[in-house]
C-alpha cells in the first residue's frame, strides 16, 4: 500500500435514554455504615481537646469532682437548701443538661469548625454534628463514675427499673440533642448568628429543668400547670435521672419518689423520646433540603 495510510473509521453509536440522576445520599443511615471514619471523628475531637495537657483525661474526673464539691460545700452548707443530699440532686440535673448543651452547641458549629473536611472529604455531612453528640456522651462518663461512687458512699442501691428510666433519659438527650444540632449546624452556615442564639437558648435550659430547684416547688407554684412543665424532654431525663440516682441516696426512698418524682414518668418520658424521633427526621429533611448549598457557602 502506497502513501499514507487513512486511519480506521471510527463509528460513533448515540443512545437514546435518559441521563440516571445519582442516588440521594441516606444520610443519618450512611452515616451508620461507615461507623469506622465516625470512630476516626470522635477520636480525633476527643484529642484535640486535651492536646498539649499535663494532666489530659484526667481532667474529665477532676471537673465533675470539683462541681459536685462546690454544690455540696456552697448549696448543702453554706446556704442550707431543706432538699436532702442536694448536691446529689443538682448533679443528677447537670449531667443530663451538660450532655444537652454540650451536644447542641458543639453540633452547631461542627460543620463551620470542619469546612476544611466538609469540603474535601466525600461523606455525610451528617456524620459531623453526630459525632459531637458521641464526643458528649463520651464525657459525661466520667461524670457518671464520679456520681456512682458517691451514691453508693451514702448507701444507694441500684434500682432495675430506675436504671432503665436512665438508660431512656439518655436515649431522649441523644436523639434530641442531634436532632437540633442537624437543623442549627445547617443554618449556621448561612448565618453565623445561629452560633449566638443557640449559645443563648442554652443558658435558659438550667432554669427550665428541676435541677437547682425540686420539681415539688413547681407543682406548689403552678398546681395543674405543672403538667405542661413535663412536656419539656430536658426536664423528663432529668427527673429520669434523679429517679435512679438521687431518690437512692435519700432517707426513705419511697417517700422521696413519691414526693419529689412526679407519676407516670415513664409515660412522658416515652412521650419525650417519640417527640425527639419525629425532630430528628425533621432535622434530616431539613438538613438535606439545605446540604448541597452548604460547600459554596463555607
Amino acid at each position: 500500500m502506497t502513501g499514507t495510510e487513512t486511519p480506521e473509521r471510527v463509528e460513533r453509536h448515540h443512545v437514546d435514554a435518559p441521563l440516571a440522576t445519582p442516588a440521594p445520599k441516606a444520610g443519618l443511615v450512611e452515616v451508620l455504615r461507615r461507623r469506622y471514619l465516625l470512630r476516626l471523628l470522635v477520636r480525633r475531637e476527643v484529642s484535640a481537646r486535651y492536646q498539649q495537657s499535663v494532666l489530659g483525661f484526667l481532667w474529665s474526673y477532676i471537673n465533675p469532682l470539683s462541681q459536685l464539691f462546690i454544690f455540696w460545700f456552697v448549696m448543702g452548707i453554706i446556704v442550707g437548701r431543706g432538699t436532702e443530699n442536694f448536691a446529689i440532686h443538682v448533679f443528677c440535673g447537670l449531667i443530663v443538661v451538660h450532655f444537652f448543651t454540650e451536644t447542641f452547641g458543639a453540633g452547631t458549629r461542627s460543620i463551620v469548625r470542619n469546612k476544611s473536611l466538609v469540603k474535601k472529604m466525600a461523606v455525610p455531612r451528617e456524620m459531623f454534628p453526630v459525632a459531637s453528640m458521641l464526643v458528649s456522651m463520651y464525657h459525661i462518663g466520667p461524670q457518671l463514675l464520679v456520681l456512682t461512687v458517691v451514691c453508693l458512699f451514702l448507701g444507694w442501691t441500684p434500682d432495675p427499673v430506675a436504671m432503665l428510666g436512665f438508660l431512656l433519659a439518655l436515649a431522649i438527650i441523644a436523639v434530641l440533642g442531634t436532632a437540633l444540632a442537624l437543623m442549627f449546624s445547617a443554618a449556621n452556615v448561612f448565618f453565623r448568628d445561629v452560633g449566638s442564639i443557640v449559645g443563648i437558648l442554652t443558658n435558659f435550659v438550667r432554669f427550665g429543668v428541676p435541677m437547682i430547684y425540686p420539681f415539688t416547688l413547681v407543682e406548689e407554684r403552678f398546681g395543674d400547670f405543672a403538667k405542661y412543665y413535663l412536656m419539656n424532654p430536658v426536664a423528663d431525663a432529668v427527673l429520669l435521672v434523679q429517679d435512679a440516682f438521687w431518690v437512692g441516696t435519700t432517707d426513705d426512698p419511697a417517700a422521696t419518689r413519691a414526693t419529689h418524682i412526679p407519676d407516670h414518668l415513664f409515660t412522658y418520658g416515652g412521650i419525650a423520646l417519640g417527640v425527639s424521633l419525629v425532630l430528628l427526621v425533621l432535622g434530616q429533611l431539613v438538613f438535606s433540603r439545605l446540604e448541597n448549598k452548604i460547600p459554596e457557602r463555607l
